[in-house]
């Protein structure tokens, strides 16, 4: 529906989008699900499919220095990673596409994951993606990626349930 009376001028959304942006933010959106979802199903070769051939994963678990890989090291990673738990949901918490300018945007992902290991112990670990997205061909795809941890469930015998990870020591 036009926004003006005589039908000249952009259609625009009820957030001021015009229909082309909201239609780029819904695209980035499910490419954002996408990946948890393929996380959690542990389908490999779809999360490696999720990124731009060139994109680079910054990982910042607040432990050491921050680590740097490609789509396909990544997936490697987490796989060894997550090979411990038995149960393991990625969780999104909130997410936005911060800006769409072009072929090129920006977003967050706040992110919990629920875990389960091997032994029985629960455990949850919580982190934000900050990330760049291109769109290659029409689709989107993730071109950039910095993860960093927040929190995680504290050792047995610490005086909270979250170890909460310090801005300074994961960036």
């Amino acid at each position: 529906m036009r926004d003006d009376q005589n039908g000249a001028g952009p259609s625009r959304t009820v957030s001021g989008m015009d229909a082309a942006e909201a239609v780029d933010h819904v695209a980035i959106g499910a490419l954002q699900a996408a990946y948890g979802d393929a996380v959690t199903r542990r389908d490999w070769p779809a999360v490696v499919a999720l990124f731009a051939p060139d994109a680079t994963v910054t990982l910042d678990l607040g432990r050491g220095e921050p680590r740097v890989l490609g789509p396909v090291e990544l997936a490697a990673f987490v796989e060894e990673a997550i090979g411990r738990f038995d149960l393991f949901l990625f969780t999104v918490l909130n997410r936005v596409v911060l800006s769409v300018d072009g072929d090129d945007a920006r977003g967050r992902v706040w992110l919990a994951e629920v875990r389960q290991d091997h032994e029985g112990v629960a455990s949850t670990a919580y982190g934000r993606y900050d990330d760049t997205y291109r769109r290659t061909g029409g689709t989107w795809r993730i071109a950039g990626r910095r993860y960093r941890s927040v929190a995680r469930t504290a050792p047995a015998g610490a005086d909270a349930a979250v170890e909460v990870v310090p801005p300074d020591a994961a960036g």
